[in-house]
């Protein structure tokens, strides 16, 4: 029995409901698959599916075999993926792992050309704000904006920068008034990016020393198009990625504040960085993505 092809069948089953559907998705006959995947049940011991004449349903011991089976076929065509990007392209699948709204806003409008350069590419983007595992998770590259956690083992290189600037809309400052100076905040409603439960900053660097300003408000969140919507209702003071803004400000509908000050989070940087694992050095298909959100930058 060819091993890997019965724990492929098996595997296609449980992902399609049943044996036909499998066939179909491999191109091979219903019989051959059901026929392989006897012979593993007979070489295991044990039913892996649960049969009836209406579904195939996968068995308590099946469901343990299917991800270990899994990871095993996963880890072969990374394999075969990892001897196919040595070559003169980048080929094979690419997971990578990208800011919310900064995928939607920068990157999601030029995966077309992306994909057009590179034909044997097979693209995996998981849209997250959250900090990812690449081992756990088995992701090969992560897009990060600002500080980035420190990772043992993880490479960090920068793609580009970006600013953040204090705004609010005409409509607020018509009804609030105009800080004048970063300590005016103190007495207006400042919207928020989550970061925790940390006592949040807005750290204003001029031509002199550092002003830290202590940010209160009645909006906080973690994505920053909700921050950038309840901006422009015309309801707060927001700190907000200059990628996110550009538009709004030429329009008039955000006025930026504090033009002489570059503005961050407590000490946050305002780098674009690209994490990846040692083993990733060299790789067609991560250097392949790192250059196209250069590109883009």
């Amino acid at each position: 029995m060819d091993k890997l092809l019965a724990l492929k069948m098996f595997v296609t089953t449980v992902d399609t409901n049943g044996f036909s559907a499998a066939a179909r998705q491999l191109g091979v006959a219903t019989s051959s698959v059901t026929r392989m995947v006897d012979a593993l049940e007979c070489e295991l011991g044990t039913a892996l599916l649960n049969r009836s004449t209406r579904q195939v349903t996968v068995s308590e011991a099946g469901a343990a075999y299917y991800l270990n089976a899994r990871r095993i076929l996963e880890q072969m065509e990374e394999a075969d993926a990892s001897v196919r990007d040595r070559g003169e392209e980048p080929s094979g699948p690419l997971r990578v792992s990208v800011p919310t709204a900064f995928a939607q806003r920068c990157l999601c409008p030029h995966i077309g050309s992306l994909l057009r350069q590179y034909p044997k590419l097979e693209l995996d983007m998981t849209l997250t704000d959250d900090i990812v595992d690449l081992l756990g998770e088995r992701v090969d590259l992560s897009i990060r904006l600002g500080s980035a956690a420190p990772m043992d083992g993880v490479v960090s290189r920068t793609l580009g920068w970006f600013q953040r600037f204090v705004l609010a809309s005409p409509v607020y400052l018509e009804e609030h008034g105009v800080p004048e100076q970063p300590m005016d905040l103190l007495h207006h409603n400042c919207l928020r990016f989550n970061y925790g439960n940390v006592q949040q900053f807005w750290t204003f660097q001029g031509t002199s020393e550092e002003v830290r300003v202590p940010i209160h408000g009645r909006v906080k969140s973690n994505n920053v198009e909700v921050l950038r919507e309840v901006a422009l209702a015309g309801l707060g003071v927001a700190l907000l990625p200059d990628w996110i803004v550009e538009e709004d400000i030429a329009a008039g509908r955000l006025t930026k504040l504090f033009a002489m000050f570059a503005v961050n989070p407590n000490n946050a940087s305002s780098a674009i960085s690209a994490l990846y694992l040692p083993n990733q050095r060299g790789s067609k298909r991560v250097n392949a993505f790192m250059d196209f959100v250069t590109q883009i930058l």
